[in-house]
């Protein structure tokens, strides 16, 4: 595992790729801190299975009903006293 600051990064990035393509993991830092990660793109190998949540899930009959006041007003970020 290679840790490097942003600055490097950003200046050799082309090489730390080289790196992660030969298996390196490489961090990115900042003062000391972990950024983020490289790492190899992985292809997923298991295709996706249409119908997988089939029979899983529940929707409630007024799932689409409009909200009542005072929840619609956290959403807008009023307070209870100011509902549309």
């Amino acid at each position: 595992m290679k840790i490097v600051n942003i600055h490097e990064a950003k200046t050799t990035l082309s090489q730390l790729l080289e790196s992660v393509i030969a298996g390196d993991e490489v961090i990115i830092s900042k003062a000391g801190k972990p950024l983020a990660r490289l790492i190899p793109y992985q292809i997923d190998k298991k295709p996706r299975t249409p119908g997988y949540w089939k029979g899983r899930v529940k929707m409630a009959e007024d799932f689409d009903d409009p909200l009542p006041p005072e929840i619609l007003a956290g959403f807008m970020g009023m307070d209870d006293e100011a509902t549309p």
